[in-house]
């Protein structure tokens, strides 16, 4: 009886919406791939004008997609290893289990995978973007191998994600639209070569006679002459065409002399337009820098999957996110279980838990551009510290330290470390968590007021949350463990979690994870001269998943809180117009802060 050959099978990614999609380099298309992307790029300059270039556009993306979903999201990164984590199509590059997918505008995949094994082979293949956003068509062909299903399902994906999908069912240089532009190209060039015409009018004509806004000389010119010539120089390798009027013409006319195109300061076929001198007009002050989010990221909600225990505890990230959410910027990585950071002289600091059994827990600084990392307090000091609060006219950092059951207090400089409040009667060299209800959690200050306020959550969905305060300075005669300054402001809460302060209003406003419908919602409360509560605690906003990161931006009238779900939440100052900045399920969102 003769053997059964199985045939192999592809079988799609059931939780692609989870994961991301990576492209490696961040260039002139790599930028404008979309869904939730993570972009790598060898050049930092280039990572960053993606996330500029992406910034700007993908709002006019928006408006000409009619799927109805809302907008993926994308960081930047110079690792490679760190931009594969959690891919499900990588483009340029064949990861195991991921879909590759060359962005090539005419080399076909098949003269790319000559050493690539068989199996491989079936799930690679071209996927050639225009120029999103202004021109949606992506067009997709096979390797000669790939799995059919394969295709139709990522035409379906391009569909989905507001794109117009088109597939060449057979190999073709050029795919369908690009080899038939190829063909315009090349006599375009001939007819400059053989003098017949300028480019100026070669366009005008093209313009007119077909209603476009564009001619070829001036798409050439944006794409860069000399891509123009490689990509030629193909053609005439394949197809056996002469040189003289095309890749000769442009090399001895253009290229040799520095004119490259629209990206050239010499120009290209146009020359480059040189931009008019403006007399400066005298200004009262330059506008200020538009805001930003920095937010942690435990990282959680990645793929556990053949991740060993440490892996999984060193997955935190800093993030740099801008006020619409729209991409990211990762400031520091591989952090232990990150949980709060303020920001004061243009320096972040963040608070890392490590293991919550272990007395691990660390704070570090780091530039706002993601320089100069310092660790502010070393593992080994404070056991757990969670969110962390900053007095900006001391220059204090205050902590709460959850299993150490302490509030601690240094100088921005890391010296001066002190503990100003200690709940728990263990011995000072704690070597075991302490009791549940002794726990602190969140913290603020308030300089002008002399006081700072912590919050201590109780047992998980407890009902037992309380808030207290007590004096910056100090009570003469008392320790850490016997103030007699303590005071309770509120108690009976669901579980507190984060605190921020507004000293304009003297309001205090906390995040609460407890059990619905009073937790898992943004409160806030009137203080009185006295920093105690002048009125019963009100909700602004409910419905998060696992509340814990707030900062009130009160100048523009607005909250931002953070949600272990992945979502980064903003609504007015009252309670009113809440709505999520960011939405990514791949993540745990726990502090941060405005810069």
């Amino acid at each position: 009886m003769p053997a059964i050959i199985e045939t192999p099978q592809w079988s799609a990614p059931a939780d692609y919406e989870s994961r991301n999609v990576v492209v490696l380099g961040g260039g002139v298309l790599g930028r404008r791939i979309g869904y939730n992307v993570v972009i790598r790029d060898i050049n930092q300059k280039q990572c960053d004008e993606a996330l500029q270039y992406i910034s700007e556009n993908v709002a006019g993306f928006a408006t000409k997609a009619t799927t109805g979903r809302s907008s993926g999201t994308v960081s930047t990164t110079l690792d490679l290893e760190d931009a594969l984590q959690g891919a499900w199509i990588v483009f340029e590059l064949a990861p195991r289990d991921c879909i590759l997918a060359s962005n090539s505008s005419s080399y076909k995949s098949s003269e790319m995978i000559v050493k690539v094994k068989d199996d491989t082979k079936t799930r690679i293949l071209n996927c050639h973007y225009m120029m999103p956003p202004v021109n949606r068509v992506v067009e997709l062909m096979t390797d000669g191998h790939t799995f059919p299903e394969l295709i139709q399902w990522l035409s379906d994906r391009h569909a989905e994600a507001g794109l117009s999908p088109y597939i060449a069912v057979k190999e073709s240089t050029g795919f369908i639209f690009n080899r038939i532009w190829a063909a315009i190209k090349r006599e375009c060039l001939m007819v400059l070569a053989e003098g017949v015409s300028t480019p100026e009018q070669l366009d005008k004509a093209w313009m007119e006679i077909l209603g476009c806004s564009f001619g070829p000389c001036m798409s050439m010119d944006s794409v860069g002459l000399d891509t123009v010539a490689l990509i030629e120089k193909h053609y005439i390798k394949e197809r056996g065409l002469g040189s003289e009027f095309t890749v000769d013409y442009l090399q001895k006319q253009y290229l040799d002399h520095g004119k490259l195109g629209m990206k050239s300061d010499k120009g290209g076929l146009y020359p480059r337009v040189q931009p008019k001198v403006v007399p400066a007009v005298p200004t009262t002050a330059a506008p200020p820098p538009k805001k930003k989010l920095v937010v942690l990221d435990m990282g959680l909600g990645q793929s556990l999957a053949r991740k060993g225990p440490a892996e999984i505890v060193y997955s935190g990230r800093l993030l740099e996110v801008p006020l619409d959410g729209k991409t990211q910027r990762i400031i520091s990585k591989n952090l232990p279980l990150p949980d709060g950071v303020d920001t004061c002289d243009n320096k972040l600091y963040y608070t890392n838990m490590g293991v919550p059994s272990q007395n691990d827990g660390s704070v570090v600084s780091v530039n706002l551009d993601g320089t100069g990392s310092t660790t502010v307090v070393p593992p080994g000091t404070i056991y757990t510290p969670k969110q962390i609060s900053i007095d900006q006219i001391a220059k204090k950092l205050y902590i709460a330290d959850r299993e150490g059951c302490r509030i601690w207090r240094s100088n921005t400089d890391d010296s001066d470390l002190e503990i100003v409040i200690d709940t728990n009667t263990l011995p000072a060299e704690r070597t075991t968590p302490g009791d549940i209800m002794s726990q602190c959690v969140g913290v603020t200050v308030a300089p002008r007021l002399g006081k700072f306020f912590w919050t201590q959550k109780g047992p998980s969905k407890g009902n037992l949350g309380r808030i207290f305060s007590a004096n910056i300075d100090f009570p003469a005669g008392c320790t850490a463990l016997d103030r007699e300054d303590i005071c309770t402001i509120a108690d009976e809460l669901p579980e507190c979690i984060d605190l921020d302060y507004v000293e304009a209003s003297n309001t205090l406003y906390w995040t609460d994870r407890g059990e619905v419908p009073f937790g898992n919602c943004l409160y806030k409360a009137q203080l009185d001269d006295q920093g105690r509560m002048a009125e019963k605690p009100q909700i602004l906003a409910q419905n998060y998943n696992e509340a814990i990161g707030l900062k009130v931006d009160a100048e523009n009238d607005v909250i931002y809180v953070t949600d272990l779900g992945g979502s980064i939440w903003r609504c007015r100052m009252d309670g009113s117009d809440k709505r999520k900045v960011l939405d990514e399920q791949t993540s745990c969102f726990t502090g941060l802060t405005l810069v």
